[in-house]
């Protein structure tokens, strides 16, 4: 949840002042009651902005709490010169609050004091209404939660381990745009890392997370070649290398490039991708880690922006087959999917009975297990950073997971890789659409509505929206 500043505005005449004072109080303490009951920890300036030298000490006493987003809440006519004072005394996210009121005029505040920061150049968003509104209160929690999102981004590190993976310019991203638009720093790791490390890990803790997976699993397919105890538990000590080196390098999201280095010689990073990416493992819960698989750095930066968004896991996949007779697509990738997806529930056990461990296929001769289930029904929100001509833009689309009747859901999957996780999703767009203008092969979604905070977000970086049907 965010930290929010909050800094009441109010009228710069001494005999106005007083008289909405009251009223500005009252306005605050209701707005910061709809920020705490959603869960958010509200930090509230001592005194209400009646003066240009109030506007930059109250704005810098905000900031020094280190609030994920600052809210100026105009619930009364304001003198502009504050909002743009107080605004050039705070770094992060800015969100301008108005009340409806004929008799107080905060909105006309807010118009005058928002349109001097676009004059100024100063990225900020707006939100308006009457706070006992559900709909009025969703709408300042979405900029809040996106505004938060931004903020989390900033000073974060993203470990890439391994380099381009089979020539995927869609992959790879420039560290200096990174830091520049996001505030991201990369740590560049060796797959060699991996390897090494995993040689490392505690025997016991590898045994017994074994015996986790194949007591909970709805099945551990051993072949004797491609998968075999040894192999399944050199998946297992490859998590706990990433784990080690996420530890070590104070790392906030990971990619692993895997192809074809570790999946010809090695084995693949399918156990150690999948719940990295879950929020629990065969030790307990824990936080997830967004990892995305071919060490894609947009992916990951997507998936990690929608986990500050959620709070859920985060689903990575190919864009694999297209269902025309049904109109879904089959997501498919291997690893990858967090096994949290095939129930959504918070009981690992009720998850894991529908995934099972198979031998991996021929893309992978050097074998280990692929984590197969379906992705469990339900809507969705699927989003992607793509570059154009080397800016950033955010495909945006809503849709869901759909699932049919077990021999229709089997016979769709051999369609593709079997062993393999899928997610059927129906997308609110044509195909046509999607096709002709989704920049990746790889997308990526959370459960629920995030249209309206993706939006935010883009507008906070300074990036391109791009929405696809009703998410335009």
């Amino acid at each position: 949840m965010a930290k929010i500043g909050l800094l009441p505005i109010s009228d710069g005449r001494d005999y106005v002042r007083r008289d909405v004072t009251e009223h500005v109080d009252r306005a605050a303490n209701q707005l910061a009651t709809v920020l705490r009951d959603a869960g958010h920890e509200v930090v509230t300036a001592p005194e209400h902005v009646s003066s240009n030298a109030l506007a930059t000490s109250q704005a810098r006493w905000v900031a020094d709490q280190h609030p994920d987003i600052t809210i100026l809440h105009h619930s009364v006519w304001t003198f502009p010169h504050f909002t743009a004072l107080a605004a050039d005394a705070t770094p992060g996210p800015l969100l301008l609050v108005a009340n409806i009121d004929p008799k107080f005029p905060g909105m006309v505040g807010m118009l005058a004091g928002g349109g001097a920061l676009d004059q100024i150049g100063r990225t900020h968003e707006r939100a308006w209404g009457d706070l006992d509104d559900p709909e009025v209160q969703q709408r300042i929690l979405a900029k809040v939660r996106a505004g938060a999102a931004v903020q989390g981004l900033r000073g974060s590190t993203f470990g890439r381990i391994g380099g381009r993976p089979m020539g995927m310019y869609t992959a790879t991203a420039n560290t200096d745009q990174w830091m520049r638009t996001f505030g991201v720093d990369v740590e560049e790791i060796d797959q060699w890392e991996v390897v090494r490390r995993s040689e490392h890990a505690d025997q016991t803790r590898v045994s017994a997370a074994r015996a986790w997976l194949e007591k909970h699993a709805a099945g551990v397919h051993y072949d004797g070649g491609i998968l075999t105890p040894e192999l399944l538990e050199r998946q297992i000590r490859s998590y706990y290398a990433m784990r080690e080196l996420i530890d070590e390098w104070n790392l906030d999201f990971s990619g692993i490039k895997g192809q074809p280095e570790l999946t010809a010689n090695f084995c693949t990073m399918d156990v150690a991708e999948a719940f990295l990416n879950d929020p629990y493992d065969w030790e307990g819960p824990k936080e997830t880690h967004v990892t995305s698989t071919e060490a894609d750095m947009d992916a990951a930066l997507t998936m990690q922006l929608l986990k500050l968004l959620s709070g859920d896991p985060v689903l990575f996949a190919d864009v694999r087959h297209y269902h025309a007779d049904k109109d879904v697509w089959d997501l498919c990738n291997s690893g990858q999917h967090a096994t949290w997806y095939a129930a959504r529930s918070s009981d690992p056990a009720e998850n894991l009975r529908h995934v099972n461990l198979y031998p991996e296929d021929f893309y992978f001769p050097a074998g280990g297990a692929s984590v197969h289930h379906l992705a469990a029904p339900g809507e969705m929100t699927f989003a992607r950073l793509t570059r154009q001509d080397s800016e950033y833009r955010m495909h945006v689309m809503r849709g869901g997971f759909r699932t049919y009747d077990e021999a229709t859901n089997k016979q769709m999957m051999e369609a593709s890789s079997w062993m393999w996780p899928h997610a059927f999703a129906s997308l609110n767009c044509t195909a046509e659409e999607f096709l002709s203008r989704f920049g990746s092969n790889h997308i990526h979604a959370v459960p629920g509505d995030y249209v309206a905070e993706l939006r935010a977000v883009c507008r906070q970086l300074g990036i391109r929206y791009d929405g696809f049907g009703d998410a335009v």
